[in-house]
């Protein structure tokens, strides 16, 4: 991890942030929306981490509190992508990391997320970092604006 260091999100991240999930998660996105969203981050709910090399962004981790009636709060992972090139070098680790230390610091003792069916490699990281899955599951989704 040389010369890498993990610091909060910043609106002038948002152009790799957006060529990053294009790129590793399959989700083009505008960095205009990027910029927006990061700009209504609600820092009580949620927390952006960058993993940034030579003033480049070359990862994130976004996690938002998770509450629903029936679990204690937990800690959500909505999206960690690394450049490939950068990929193996302990990155993903350190934003997860950052991603856990910001749930303790929220008093929230436990962390999901899902990952796509295909993501074999990722399913590998998350479990060599402790993480177990623990039900199959589909996700629905529908276009509200048609």
């Amino acid at each position: 991890m040389d010369n890498i260091k993990i610091r909060t999100v910043s609106i002038d991240d948002s152009d790799d942030i957006c060529a990053i999930s294009g790129k590793y998660l399959g989700y083009p996105c505008e960095p205009s929306l990027v910029r927006e969203k990061i700009g209504n981050l609600n820092s009580d709910r949620e927390a952006v981490f960058v993993a940034v090399k030579d003033d480049n962004s070359v990862g994130y981790i976004h996690v938002e509190k998770y509450d629903v009636l029936y679990f204690e709060t937990m800690a959500n992972i909505l999206g960690l992508a690394v450049k490939s090139e950068y990929q193996h070098n302990g990155i993903g680790k350190a934003l997860v990391s950052a991603a856990e230390a910001w749930a303790a610091e929220n008093g929230i003792k436990s962390m999901r997320l899902n990952s796509g069916a295909s993501r074999t490699a990722a399913h590998e990281f998350y479990k060599h970092l402790g993480y177990e899955s623990d039900k199959g599951q589909l996700r629905f989704t529908k276009n509200l604006s048609l």
